[in-house]
């Protein structure tokens, strides 16, 4: 079906206020962005950019998600590390994590913190707007990235693992959520200096707990069967 004039113009509206989100992040940071600020950059009124979006929180959201083009564009590659799902899995973990401590306060945004909507909707507009962004993904990892939920992504993923027999399908939700607090909670540590490490310290800890739970799910006759340096 044809796009309307009124979408077309709609899309035109966000790209602007989302591009001027963005400038704004890198010139002075997520903090100092205001609805103000991106209303002056972008050549309009506060007024205007309320018209398109309810709060800054979704803008904000928006310009945040142009910054995982990086951790997107390298997470087939580190898949395609892996053997088998589960450590195709491991790999796609270390792949976010080497992105998200990167640039926590991104990450957190779009993962941990409270958008005041259901982040699902956010992630379905920016995809209808940025459709460019999945272009060449392979379809399995398309999937994963159009889902927001991190538990909910994993589940999706690893279900596979049960037909592979590496874990009683039972144990699929519970992994997906333990892994998905463990990362939640040691980057929320890292945001907010709870913790005396590196970047890199941070990276490494996180990766073993999530992999050590993992391992804990696998059947004992298999575990020799996943391969993963942390």
């Amino acid at each position: 079906m044809a796009t309307s004039r009124k979408d077309i113009q709609k899309e035109r509206m966000w790209r602007y206020f989302v591009d001027a989100t963005v400038e704004l992040i890198e010139q002075e940071g997520i903090e100092k962005v205001t609805i103000r600020k991106i209303a002056d950059k972008a050549g309009y009124t506060s007024s205007t950019v309320y018209n398109y979006f309810k709060e800054l929180s979704h803008l904000i959201f928006f310009a945040s998600m142009r910054f995982t083009k990086e951790y997107i564009e390298e997470l087939p590659f580190y898949m395609d590390k892996g053997n088998h799902t589960l450590e195709k899995w491991l790999y796609s973990w270390k792949c976010f994590c080497k992105h998200s401590f990167e640039n926590p306060s991104i990450y957190s945004i779009i993962f941990i913190d409270d958008l005041g909507v259901v982040p699902e909707e956010l992630l379905d507009s920016y995809y209808k707007l940025y459709r460019n962004d999945l272009v060449g993904l392979p379809e399995p990892i398309q999937e994963i990235i159009v889902q927001h939920s991190f538990s909910k992504r994993s589940a999706l993923f690893i279900k596979q693992a049960v037909d592979e027999g590496f874990m009683e399908e039972a144990e699929v939700e519970p992994i997906s959520n333990i892994t998905y607090f463990v990362w939640a909670g040691m980057m929320t540590s890292y945001l907010n200096n709870r913790m005396r490490a590196t970047k890199e310290e941070v990276i490494e800890q996180t990766m073993k707990l999530i992999t050590d739970t993992v391992l804990k799910a696998v059947k004992p006759e298999k575990r020799q069967e996943v391969q993963f340096l942390v």
